[in-house]
């Protein structure tokens, strides 16, 4: 038998030593409280789908709809590594970076324009920022703008001055804003809000339009001022350990689907909005056109007690990159 040159021997020696590795799939479990058939939910799931297929497989994005607990109990279960991802509202995300709260200001940024101008400057230094506190930004997302709904019409702050205003009784800090313009305030846990408003507790809240037509709150505070008070907007995050877990070759193209997913988001969220007022116009809410003198008279009341909330619920440095940005603009 004709014998194998040494060289050759070390390799088969080598190779039956040391046998490849098999890369085990990596299995990324994400929360949202949002329900699966909603454009993040829908958006949500075909973003598990292009990752699978992008990675042949080897990363699993399980996504877990309408997760039944409060964004600082998802933060808790993403450090314990329980979940490697999750999609979080403005709220949840000034938990991580207390400064994010400054884009939901009341009245500092209008319109989607503004928001999008402010965005492309800032997303840079917010994710840094979310990187040092150990967490990988994947995606942003516009959740909405928030309105105010009240039994009577609203156009001044006078108007909504006279009606008690509901509350989120998980956010104080941005109901003591309300509280220091004069407003009536009352606490409403969400699930609530109806209850309250159909037993007079309440006459008005703030919500999203999207929140509104769910919940049903027209159909009991069937006015809603034009005016747009502030943007609500969330993230998808991953903790860096899960992040550090996914092969490096797929990084980028998991990143490029993820960002193309945000886009949509964007665009499909504004539609959405447009569609629920029309749609709630439909059943009898009166929008109650503002004016732009009446636009300023709330940015004037606001504009009054902020000064008192910097340093605190907002961030003072934040707050004048935003104005300093849109100043031009205006």
């Amino acid at each position: 038998m004709k014998r194998l040159p040494l060289v050759w021997v070390s390799v088969l020696a080598l190779a039956l030593a040391f046998p490849p590795t098999v890369q085990a799939k990596v299995t990324i479990k994400l929360a949202s409280q949002v329900a699966e058939n909603t454009p993040w939910g829908n958006l949500l799931n075909r973003m598990a789908s292009e990752w699978s297929l992008a990675t042949k497989g080897e990363v699993e994005l399980r996504i877990y709809h309408g997760a039944q607990t409060d964004e600082r109990s998802m933060l808790r279960q993403l450090n314990q590594n329980q979940i490697q991802a999750a999609m979080l509202s403005t709220f949840g995300l000034k938990l991580i970076v207390p400064e994010i709260m400054t884009l939901s200001c009341p009245f500092l940024i209008r319109n989607n324009q503004e928001l999008n101008l402010v965005l492309g400057a800032l997303k840079p230094d917010l994710e840094a920022q979310i990187s040092s506190k150990g967490y990988y930004t994947l995606a942003w997302s516009q959740i909405g703008w928030v309105r105010f709904f009240s039994r009577r019409p609203v156009f001044v702050p006078a108007d909504l001055k006279a009606q008690k205003l509901g509350t989120s009784d998980t956010e104080p800090e941005l109901a003591d804003v309300f509280k220091a313009l004069g407003y009536q305030i009352t606490p409403v846990a969400t699930s609530q809000i109806l209850v309250n408003l159909t037993g007079g507790q309440i006459d008005a809240v703030y919500a999203s339009p999207v929140i509104a037509g769910g919940l049903q709150i027209f159909a009991l505070a069937g006015n809603m001022a034009s005016i747009k008070v502030a943007p609500f907007m969330g993230a998808i995050i991953m903790n860096q350990r899960a992040w550090r877990s996914i092969p490096e070759q797929y990084k980028p193209e998991l990143i490029r689907i993820a960002r193309a997913v945000e886009a949509e988001l964007d665009t499909r969220v504004q539609a959405l909005e447009d569609e629920v007022v029309g749609t709630m116009t439909g059943y009898g809410l009166r929008i109650n056109q503002v004016s732009p003198a009446q636009e300023q008279l709330w940015y004037n009341d606001v504009g009054r007690v902020l000064p008192g909330f910097m340093g605190t619920l907002f961030d003072r440095s934040t707050y004048s990159r935003i104005e300093t940005l849109l100043r031009p603009y205006r």
